[in-house]
């Protein structure tokens, strides 16, 4: 059974390497998530020091999905700190380890940062993803609204100028 969990910075230290290894799997796999493969074990570490360092600063919820006690999935809630932006936030890197995928972890995942956004008395939830990924038609599926689409946004993890899909749901 998969178990969600919010961690605090101290916790997330803990499972640095786990989290590593998560987001190489993830970018390795082909999932666009902001990396080009193959991805590099010291700037997954880097990146994840950095998510910590904002989970420890209030500014960001990171949840975990873990089976057996091994990490399976993540997701982060990057709370705004605008003075006009308290009642929003951003999902970011909703991500599952490849053998894991399409089992109901994503949804979960994305469930608990509602609730957590909710908590956060956030209203307001945007994200984007890659165009034509299989995450278009799972945040379709989670009602989320689609606002456009913005051409060559990013880079694949292939390093191909890819258009995103910019989605919003108001809680």
């Amino acid at each position: 059974m998969t178990q969600i969990t919010r961690l605090t910075e101290s916790d997330a230290r803990v499972h640095l390497a786990s989290l590593a290894d998560l987001l190489a799997d993830t970018v390795n796999s082909g999932a666009s998530v902001g990396f080009l493969r193959p991805l590099d074990a010291d700037l997954a570490r880097t990146y994840w020091q950095e998510v910590l360092d904002a989970v420890g600063k209030g500014t960001r919820i990171l949840l975990i999905a873990s089976v057996d006690e091994e990490i399976v999935g993540s997701v982060q809630l990057d709370l705004c700190g605008k003075q006009n932006g308290g009642h929003r936030a951003e999902v970011q890197k909703l991500i599952v380890r490849s053998q894991w995928r399409r089992q109901g972890i994503a949804r979960e995942l994305m469930r608990a940062i509602e609730r957590e956004a909710r908590a956060a008395a956030r209203s307001l939830l945007v994200l984007d993803t890659e165009a034509g990924s299989a995450a278009v038609p799972f945040y379709d599926s989670l009602e989320w609204n689609r606002v456009g689409s913005i051409p060559e946004f990013a880079l694949s993890t292939d390093g191909v100028p890819t258009p995103n899909v910019i989605y919003y749901k108001i809680l």
